[in-house]
């Protein structure tokens, strides 16, 4: 008799490791506050509660809370909420920091306003019990917004590779194309409100280049360098935003 596949396959372990050595977040790539973006676009989050679920760095949320809203990140590593943690204090900005697991939230139904995250959905062998956990915890009318890599993109090419090396940093994980996250969405309870696409900043080949340089020749280039922005304009991975109503 086997086992049945996990619905998670990325461990704590390994958000552990990966948050403890990228605790320097100007040596740490970010979203370019793509999600903060993103979730204004749909209207002012001044007095919402904003949920962003596997927080990551939280930078994305914190920007939000700068913008008015009620900022609660939750992520299961300790690493990750002491990072958020960290900023929260220094940069003087409040933050409800909740350690808990994404598919069994310690909220009640229909009380967040946004739910958004990026970077968890693909790690879930099953994306429909957090897409459900989603939903459950979301308002009427309220927003839920995720954020995924797309298909077809040379980044998933790359990713697939060093996954089937096993040296892929997360484990495993998937990616989606548009339509097969708005069904998955549509499953779950949820509208598709609009979609979006956004561009990977600093571009991919930039990123190789920079990180092979820096191990090879021990030469560090800037993260981010704002001269070559235009550049990567034409690297961009396709992203679906997703409501609920």
């Amino acid at each position: 008799m086997t086992s049945p596949t996990p619905t998670r396959v990325s461990t704590l372990e390994h958000w552990e490791s990966y948050w403890k050595g990228h605790s320097n977040l100007d040596e740490t790539y970010s979203t370019g506050g793509r999600l903060a973006r993103e979730v204004q676009a749909d209207g002012d989050v001044r007095g919402k509660v904003v949920l962003e679920v596997g927080a990551g760095s939280g930078r994305d949320t914190l920007e939000l809370v700068r913008a008015g809203a009620v900022g609660v990140v939750l992520d299961y590593s300790p690493a990750s909420l002491e990072l958020v943690r960290r900023q929260a204090r220094e940069q003087g900005v409040p933050v409800h920091l909740v350690r808990a697991d994404a598919l069994a939230m310690p909220f009640r139904d229909g009380t967040i306003d946004v739910v958004h995250h990026q970077g968890l959905l693909e790690h879930f062998r099953d994306p429909m019990p957090l897409l459900r956990e989603n939903a459950r915890v979301t308002r009427s009318r309220g927003r839920v917004l995720i954020d995924v890599p797309q298909t077809f993109h040379l980044y998933t090419l790359m990713k697939q590779i060093l996954i089937a090396l096993n040296v892929w940093f997360a484990g495993w994980e998937t990616q989606f194309t548009p339509r097969s996250l708005e069904k998955c969405v549509r499953a779950a309870g949820l509208t598709v409100r609009r979609t979006y696409g956004d561009w990977m900043v600093p571009g991919l080949g930039y990123r190789v280049f920079r990180e092979l340089l820096k191990r090879g020749a021990r030469v560090t280039l800037p993260l981010e360098p704002a001269a070559l922005r235009w550049w990567w304009r034409g690297t961009a991975p396709m992203r679906r935003a997703l409501g609920r109503t």
